[in-house]
């Protein structure tokens, strides 16, 4: 079955267009699958039956994983066997009656905009490198992108005459994202001063460099974030995702539509979006508490 996952990764990176990570991620979670059918002594996909599936699971759940990873398991080994089954590699799809775990869905981390300016400041410093990060949480903030869209960026992905940014998404998906007045001052300024002393004939055309003038990794911006957050003396705890949820989250409250904050992420499904609709009630709770005489 090993070599049915790579003609079903082939598949969804030619015909479905999914990103790299999301392949990466398809194959980590169907090579699971089937060295555990391996150890049960399953070597045909025609041998097997609703019960592997959903032992399968119960072992994921034993050895710790989250509801949300086992969900992402299932999901991925449902569209294998139903692969498998277009493709004559199996006559029977055994998970078409295995049902998905109920999730709880949780409130993601958001940070105030006390917290956001705590963070910009502890950013503006003297040295290159930290100027050069000042510009990266003000952007990431202004968009909303993901980090992998952020460090994807080039110098063509950006018009700062007009003031947006132009991201590559899930499924190689571009999307055009408006960004405000002091994201478009910090870029200029990065793009004319700071950029060229990072710069190299081998950079290419790729926007935010690191100190070797090579692509600054996800790493990298993980790592500057979390820095900055505790430079802020911010005890949450931050994930670069939290800028993401944070760009939402504040559109919301002052007043943004659904559809225009569901298009600016990237969320092919409008549900997707509608957790930030919980922040903000979350928000309304916690200040109807604190304000109300009898909250």
């Amino acid at each position: 079955m090993k070599d049915i996952i790579g003609e079903f990764i082939n598949y969804l990176a030619v015909e479905r267009g999914l990103a790299k990570n999301t392949l990466s991620a398809y194959t980590r979670d169907l090579e699971k699958y089937v060295g555990y059918l391996a150890e049960t002594k399953i070597s045909s996909p025609n041998d097997i039956i609703r019960e592997h599936v959903t032992n399968f699971m119960m072992d994921l759940k034993k050895h710790g994983l989250s509801a949300t990873s086992i969900c992402r398991h299932l999901a991925a080994v449902k569209m294998f066997h139903r692969f498998m089954v277009r493709e004559n590699f199996s006559k029977d799809d055994p998970t078409t009656l295995v049902d998905t775990p109920k999730l709880f869905k949780r409130v993601p981390e958001v940070l105030t905009q006390k917290e956001i300016e705590a963070i910009l400041l502890a950013a503006q410093k003297s040295k290159l490198a930290a100027r050069r990060d000042y510009v990266i949480v003000e952007l990431f903030y202004a968009s909303g992108m993901r980090v992998s869209e952020l460090v994807d960026l080039k110098l063509t992905s950006i018009n700062l005459d007009v003031g947006f940014v132009r991201a590559m998404g899930k499924g190689s998906k571009e999307r055009i994202i408006p960004i405000g007045k002091k994201a478009r001052e910090a870029l200029t300024y990065y793009c004319e001063k700071l950029r060229p002393k990072l710069a190299k004939p081998t950079s290419g055309d790729t926007l935010f460099l690191s100190r070797l003038s090579k692509k600054i990794s996800r790493q990298s911006i993980w790592k500057l974030i979390k820095s900055y957050a505790r430079l802020a003396g911010i005890k949450k705890n931050i994930k670069p995702h939290t800028l993401r949820h944070t760009f939402a989250t504040h559109l919301l409250e002052h007043g943004a539509d659904l559809r225009s904050v569901q298009e600016m992420l990237g969320h092919a499904d409008i549900s997707t979006t509608q957790i930030y609709t919980h922040v903000d009630r979350e928000r309304l709770k916690s200040v109807h508490k604190e304000f109300h005489p009898r909250g």
